[in-house]
This record gives C-alpha cells, sequence and structure tokens, in this order.
C-alpha cells in the first residue's frame, strides 16, 4: 500500500460526492471549495478529503505540506487532433491576409495539405512529436485527453495515427481516450463522397475493432465536407463495431447535423458555433455533452458558440482546446478558460466546471477524473496562491499552476532521451 498525505493546503475547488458527474445551469456555480484542507491518497486515488480540523497523522502517511497553495482537479480536454505531422504558419499568414477557411483549403492548404505531410512522415516521427506536443499540454494542467485521428485519409495513414495513439496510451499515464476521424476530408483523388466512404472508411473499420484502435467515432459533418446522409451511413456502420458518435457539428454552417448527432445517442456534439435556439432548447434533458471550442473561434474569428445563452437555458456544456494545426494551434487550457469568460460570458466557475468535470463527462471518464471526489484518479493542479478562481481566467498569458500530479505523484516529464518518467 502507498499512502499520501497532501496538508495545510489553503483552498481546494472541485470537491464534489462521487455520484455527481456532470453540471447544468446553475449547478456550474458550485466552486466545489473546501479551505485549510488535506487529502489522502492511496495507490493513485483520493480516499479521504477533509478540513485540516480533522486531520489524523499516520506513520504510514508519506506526509506533503502544501501551505499556501491552491488544488484543483486537472483539465479534462475532450476534444483534440494533437498527432499532426508539421504545423502550418504560411496559413496563419493568408489568415492574417483575409482568406477564409474555405478558401485556404481550396488554395490547397487545411486538412488536404495536413494529410500529405503526414503521409511522408514516419510513426516514430509522430509519435515523438505527439509525445512532446502531450508532455507540454500535462505541464500546463491537463490530466485527460480525447485525441482524434482525420489527417490521414487514407487506410494506412489513418492506421498509423490510430496506432500513435495506442502508442501513446501505453507512455503516458494519464486517461487518454482515441476518436477515429476519417471522415474529415476527402481527397481529391475519390469522385464522391461515398466511394472515399467506401473504399477508406468501412474497411478501416474491422481492422480498429480488431486491434482495439478507438473508442469513438467521428465526422466533420460540414458543408463541402461531409452530408447528413454521409454520417448516418458512417455512423450505422460503425455501431457494428461499437463505436460511438462523438461529431464535429454546426462549426461553420447550420443544417440540422446537431439534431441528427443527438438523434443517434451522441457521446458529444462539439463546436456549434452556428446554433439556433430551436437546437438548445433540442438539447435539453439529453444525455449529449454540448463541447464549446473558443481558441478555435479566436484563432480563425468565426462567431462563439453561444454559452452564455446554452446554461442561461439549462444546459450543461464542456469546454475542450480542438488543439490542431491548423484553426488551433494551442492547447492551452488555461487560455481556453480565459476566452470563454471574456467572449462567451461565462463566470470563471461556470469555466472552470466546464474544463473539468463536465469535460471528463464528453470522455465519458466522469467516474475517473474531473473532479476531487473520493475514489477518482488523484489527477490534480497545484497553484500559487489565488485569490479566487477567477485569477486564472483574469492572469490570461501567465501559467499560475506550479506543480501537477497524475496518480498522487508529481508529474516530471520527459527525459532527454523522450521517454516518459
Amino acid at each position: 500500500m502507498s499512502f499520501k498525505a497532501f496538508i495545510n493546503i489553503n483552498k481546494i475547488f472541485g470537491v464534489h460526492s462521487k455520484d455527481v458527474s456532470f453540471l447544468k445551469s446553475s449547478e456550474m456555480l458550485q466552486s466545489g471549495e473546501l479551505q485549510n484542507a488535506f487529502i489522502i491518497v492511496e495507490n493513485g486515488r483520493f480516499i479521504h478529503i477533509g478540513k485540516m480540523e480533522d486531520y489524523i497523522p499516520n506513520p504510514n502517511y508519506d506526509v506533503i505540506d502544501f501551505e499556501g497553495y491552491t488544488l484543483m482537479p486537472t483539465y479534462c480536454d475532450s476534444h483534440t487532433h494533437i498527432v499532426f505531422a508539421a504545423p502550418r504558419e504560411h496559413e496563419f499568414e493568408m489568415k492574417i491576409q483575409g482568406k477564409t477557411y474555405q478558401e485556404i483549403a481550396d488554395a490547397g492548404g487545411g486538412i488536404i495539405n495536413s494529410a500529405i505531410k503526414l503521409s511522408e512522415t514516419s510513426f516514430e516521427k509522430l509519435l515523438e512529436d505527439a509525445s512532446l506536443r502531450l508532455d507540454s499540454l500535462i505541464k500546463m494542467g491537463t490530466g485527460a485527453i480525447e485525441i482524434k485521428s482525420g489527417y490521414g485519409l487514407s487506410i494506412e495513414s489513418e492506421l498509423k495515427m490510430l496506432r500513435v495513439i495506442k502508442a501513446l496510451k501505453e507512455k503516458f499515464s494519464i486517461p487518454i481516450k482515441a476518436t477515429f476521424l476519417g471522415a474529415h476530408a476527402v481527397p481529391k483523388k475519390y469522385s464522391s463522397n461515398q466511394e472515399y466512404i467506401n473504399e477508406v472508411i468501412f474497411p478501416i473499420l474491422p481492422i480498429i475493432n480488431e486491434e482495439k484502435l478507438a473508442d469513438y467515432i467521428d465526422i466533420f459533418i460540414e458543408k463541402n465536407y461531409f452530408s447528413i446522409e454521409d454520417a448516418k451511413i458512417i455512423v450505422d456502420e460503425s455501431k457494428k463495431y461499437n463505436l460511438k458518435p462523438k461529431l464535429h457539428v454546426n462549426q461553420l454552417n447550420n443544417f440540422g447535423a446537431l439534431q441528427f448527432a443527438i438523434d443517434e445517442n451522441a457521446i458529444s456534439v462539439d463546436h456549434l458555433e452556428e446554433v439556433s435556439e430551436q437546437e438548445i432548447n433540442y438539447l435539453k434533458d439529453k444525455a449529449t455533452v454540448p463541447t464549446l471550442l473558443p481558441s478555435c473561434s479566436f484563432f480563425i474569428k468565426i462567431p462563439y458558440a453561444p454559452a452564455r445563452n446554452m446554461i442561461d437555458s439549462g444546459l450543461g456544456i464542456a469546454l475542450a482546446s480542438d488543439f490542431n494545426p491548423g484553426s488551433t494551434p494551442s492547447g492551452n487550457m488555461n487560455f481556453v478558460w480565459s476566452l470563454a469568460c471574456i467572449y462567451q460570458k461565462l463566470l470563471p466557475v461556470e469555466a472552470f466546471n466546464a474544463l473539468t468535470i463536465n469535460g471528463a463527462k464528453a470522455m465519458e471518464l466522469e467516474n475517473e477524473v474531473g473532479s476531487i471526489s473520493v475514489g477518482k484518479r488523484a489527477n490534480f493542479i497545484i497553484s500559487k496562491k489565488m485569490n479566487s478562481l477567477a485569477s486564472i481566467p483574469y492572469s490570461f498569458g501567465e501559467i499560475l499552476i506550479e506543480k501537477v500530479y497524475i496518480d498522487g505523484s508529481e508529474y516530471v516529464g520527459l527525459k532527454n532521451d523522450k521517454t516518459f518518467i
């Protein structure tokens, strides 16, 4: 048995009973604050959380004194694309010149450009680069993550990406969920979406199942990419292999994709920049988690999803980074927190819950991470002394995180030889 006692904690945020798995509407104002507190961790999981006045010393405890520090759960980033071959700075210059997302894609940039570069990059190089990215994200506070494929767009390259994600699961100790996003774009060599689906998507599914390469299926349901009819065909086929849908919807256009995703019992619907009041009402009392990606709106200058209206209408939301080389080249969830407050009018505590406990729900990890709860994994952040939860989004551009603990142990990171410690 391995026991650790973390004592004299100035403040803990995100303390909930384990049966609290998702917060919505006014519940998102719950900070779960506990002052002058301690936690006990056994074999990487919380077994006791309380006030220092109730702490009973034990000679079997390895004691760590956190006097003056603030503790909170690590972020749960439920939407990323961190496996890619190369950044796309030249497209950044095109954006500055006023080119739209679609104009950049039509000029040979975008998803297809990333797919070409990925096809030329080895598994080993992809794994090394993705490991460095993930290492950096953990140090900034991310303690659970979902990673998508989608820059392969061929059987060989999509499988290469998914095998990289599987290797990351084996290399890092944080929870990692894998999503097959083969339906991200259609290479020009295919005469139709259906031809691409038949020749690439369908043949990959049994291999994914055999090698256990993915937890979810995703589809970029968007004009000029994949229609609702395409998505229906793919989702129906993926059900044979127990891949649950987590879907890109309503990013650039609104044509019914959100309702389709909800009717298919999607675990989450992601983006929602273009969403109607009727669709917000349709989301009520549904299990599907609305997941918003403010960093994407910031970077490519599209509308922000109406988070304030969603919460005021009775919904709960999750926030994620959308880290990818084209539309969101950052996985810094501290910055996501700031954007949600500044541009989506969330109170800091609402955004905090969207980044943690609700993000965990969007990955079906609500029993493992997302809050400081007895029985959950001891994945938490230690920050410099803060006046309130507002300190992090207020101090945008600064990193207030002092240390990150994964399974109750301080996260050190990668050695120089790129192996995990």
